[in-house]
């Protein structure tokens, strides 16, 4: 298989591409959509965000040191990429994008209403690694859509919201399983031998 070498970059696809809410009053509310985001470690709970220093959501977020990730959905896609290319020094996003700021559980910083998944975290550490920073978090909270959680099997099913993820310039709504965590080494069930029906006159 021949390999063409580009130069370095971010090539890491897919990501999730998450609209991340913050501010600390509704005059400062905001919210700005991010692809470079992640999970860092499981105890604590850890996950970040980068942003550009010149971004409006930048300084609310230095300030405050608290942000909401709020999970996105095809049916949030038009107001994911509408946040992440107008800024909030010249919108009120949530206005324009009919979205609703509901209140967290934990900080002060809004969480998205319409989204099925709220990750509320508290800003640890700013690493300035380049032209963006690194705000490391601990996710204090989470909410989640009660609609997706399934009584009988006690799972929260996820994968019927419709998630949305962000691969190199554009949007992509989350596809089919195909296995799930350690499919690769689990045995296979011995099938049953059927017993051989007897032709007995």
């Amino acid at each position: 298989m021949e390999k063409i070498e580009w130069k370095p970059g971010t090539m890491i696809y897919p990501l999730p591409a998450v609209m991340v809410s913050c501010g600390s009053n509704p005059e400062e509310y905001n919210i700005i959509t991010i692809a470079w985001t992640g999970t860092v470690c499981t105890d604590p709970p850890m996950c970040y965000i980068s942003v550009r220093p010149e971004r409006h959501s930048y300084e609310i977020i230095k300030r405050n040191k608290e942000f909401v990730i709020n999970l996105t959905t095809a049916k949030l896609a038009r107001a994911t990429d509408w946040c992440g290319v107008r800024s909030g020094r010249d919108y009120d996003k949530f206005k324009e994008t009919g979205l609703n700021p509901s209140e967290s559980k934990k900080i002060k910083a809004p969480s998205i209403q319409e989204s099925p998944v709220n990750i509320e975290c508290k800003v640890k550490d700013i690493i300035e690694v380049g032209i963006h920073h690194m705000f490391l978090a601990e996710v204090v909270s989470v909410s989640a859509d009660s609609r997706y959680y399934n009584n009988k099997t006690n799972a929260f099913e996820l994968s019927r919201a419709g998630l949305i993820s962000y691969q190199h310039g554009k949007y992509y709504r989350t596809g089919e399983r195909i296995g799930k965590f350690g499919f690769s080494v689990r045995k296979k069930k011995k099938k049953k031998r059927k017993k051989p029906k007897s032709n007995k006159n």
